[in-house]
């Protein structure tokens, strides 16, 4: 029989409802340009509902683990001790809700949104062109939005055929003893099929709590050695769950890797370099290095506008190719370009923004350390060192946790983190619950830290940073995207790395059973590929780090000489 909803875990759901989306507002107003200001109300209706769902997905952890109170019957058949949420119709809910953002919401937001930037930047910053060519870039963005569903969608059946089946282990025992001493008859069956030409549907609710004939099968039988399985096929929601989560496996390691070690180390260097009052000589030297960047990256930028221009030129492109932004695209009139020389420009692009981004960043400094060092708030860089010292503790408390619990095969060495957390719950639970959202969604952060610091060093992708009054919606719509993609990655993660603490919840038996060992995947999970990958990422980063901890700018001056050089 079903329980009535616990009363206390509703609260929660809302307050957390509200604190995501107040933060999620406060990060958008905050942290938007001011080109952006009264522009692009749907791509900011989608970066803060976004933010909201990605929150919320990671948190349901935790509201999963307190709604089944460490009570395996709270999985259906004995509810009487627990919260009473259906916590798999939430999950299947921000499984379905995922993917929407990640491929209709998200993809379209960014068409839309960049394909006005094009047409601002081709003449049409004013009211009448903008209404004149509305319906063309919701148009444009449709096109490109229905040949990524095609894809998606193509995609998503043709895995699902084939690799939907899932082998789920299980411990074959033997019943040694007589049936007649397992069962009670009473006059009416707790379960009764009328109709055996039909099958009904089965709830796990039907089934008794353990009793006599239970503890009799489990003092008489037989455990055989080897493993046995069950092969079923899981549902759509889930199967989706899996193969996100796999695609998200791939930049969680990466980023998430880079960010567990850059993360303090940033919030601390911060406190480092943090302002300081500059003398007459200081002040001269710093006015005079800004002055000559600012120089050559102004010359830079005209010689790569001059560049873009002979290339629409030569291919009779007329400027069709939207702009100086979409340097090295596809229908950037670069047609006859070798893949080497389109590599070289896309190259050269992101140095150019590499450098532009540095030099804003110690322009601010500059700012900071002169006319703005009276009113510069102290507290700023001492809030980043208390905080870069707390993030330096989660990150080695992930480590040691991953090291200890997750990779030893077997019995991990220590459950570690979740004593923890079960040591709070044994008396006071909510700090317990707080721990755990901590902790994911610690990595979530680090997930977006490690992307920039990624993209800044190694300049594989453009960089999308989020400055305080300097973000542009592409940036949000970026790293709402790649949150998204994460949190799946994230809650498995966690699903995994806290099997102790949350063993009972509704989420353990999803990922932890059903998608673990889906066809395909399995041998990436349950090897923990992934989970390697993730450590040897942190390690490394730390070892790069702590040998190179500060950001350079690109060498503006060979730069630009090398641009030079290609114009013969």
């Amino acid at each position: 029989m079903a329980v009535e909803a616990d009363w206390f875990l509703i609260v929660a759901i809302l307050v957390a409802f509200i604190i995501l989306a107040v933060v999620g507002f406060y990060v958008l107003v905050k942290y938007q340009h001011p080109d952006d200001k009264n522009e692009a109300w749907f791509p900011k209706l989608v970066v803060w509902t976004g933010f909201i769902v990605a929150g919320a997905t990671v948190l349901l952890l935790p509201l999963d683990v307190a709604n089944n109170e460490g009570y395996p019957g709270c999985d259906g058949y004995d509810t009487r001790a627990c919260g009473g949420l259906n916590m798999t119709l939430f999950w299947n809910i921000f499984f379905w809700l995922i993917p929407a953002y990640m491929f209709l919401l998200i993809p379209f937001s960014t068409f839309y949104y960049e394909a006005d930037d094009g047409m601002l930047m081709a003449g049409s910053n004013t009211a009448a062109g903008r209404n004149a060519k509305k319906k063309s870039r919701v148009w444009d963005a449709l096109k490109w939005q229905f040949a990524t569903l095609v894809i998606v969608v193509l995609v998503f059946f043709l895995t699902y055929y084939f690799l939907s089946d899932t082998a789920i282990p299980i411990q074959e025992y033997q019943y040694n003893g007589t049936t007649s001493q397992l069962f009670t008859y009473e006059t009416v069956p707790i379960y009764n099929i009328s109709n055996t030409s039909q099958v009904l549907p089965f709830q796990s609710y039907q089934l008794e709590p353990m009793g006599r004939g239970d503890r009799i099968v489990l003092m008489n039988n037989h455990k055989f050695e080897q493993m046995g399985s069950v092969v079923v096929q899981v549902g759509l929601a889930t199967f989706f769950a899996g193969l996100m989560a796999f695609v998200g496996w791939f930049f969680f390691a990466l980023f998430g890797g880079v960010g567990i070690a850059a993360m303090p180390l940033d919030l601390i260097m911060n406190f480092v370099n943090r302002p300081r009052h500059m003398d007459a000589v200081e002040f001269s030297e710093a006015q005079m290095s800004i002055r000559e960047r600012v120089n050559e990256l102004v010359d830079i930028g005209e010689l790569l506008k001059i560049e873009r221009e002979q290339k629409d030129m030569a291919s009779g492109g007329g400027g069709g190719g939207g702009g100086f932004l979409c340097f090295g695209s596809k229908g950037g009139g670069g047609g006859s370009s070798t893949r080497k020389e389109r590599k070289e420009e896309k190259k050269t692009l992101l140095e150019f923004k590499k450098a532009v981004f540095m030099l804003e960043k110690d322009v601010a400094d500059f700012k900071n350390c002169t006319a703005n060092y009276n009113t510069y708030n102290p507290l700023i860089p001492i809030g980043s060192l208390i905080v870069g010292i707390c993030a330096f503790v989660i990150s080695i408390f992930w480590i040691l946790h991953i090291i200890l619990y997750v990779l030893p095969p077997g019995n991990p060495i220590t459950p570690f983190l979740n004593n923890y957390f079960q040591w709070f719950d044994r008396w006071f639970p909510l700090f317990g619950i707080l721990s755990v959202a901590l902790f994911t969604f610690y990595l979530l952060l680090c997930a977006v830290k490690g992307c920039f610091k990624f993209g800044l060093r190694f300049l594989f992708f453009s960089i999308h940073p989020m400055k305080l009054n300097g973000t542009y919606m592409s940036s949000f719509l970026f790293n709402t995207g790649l949150i998204m993609l994460c949190s799946l990655p994230v809650v498995q993660f966690c699903t995994t790395a806290f099997a102790d603490y949350a063993r009972y919840a509704t989420v353990r038996q999803i990922f932890g059973t059903q998608i673990e060992y889906l066809s395909f995947f399995k041998y990436f999970w349950v090897n923990n590929v992934f989970v390697y990958a993730l450590l040897a990422v942190a390690l490394l980063t730390s070892l790069y780090l702590g040998c190179k901890p500060k950001d350079t700018s690109t060498n503006s001056v060979a730069l630009r000489d090398r641009l030079r050089s290609r114009r013969g």
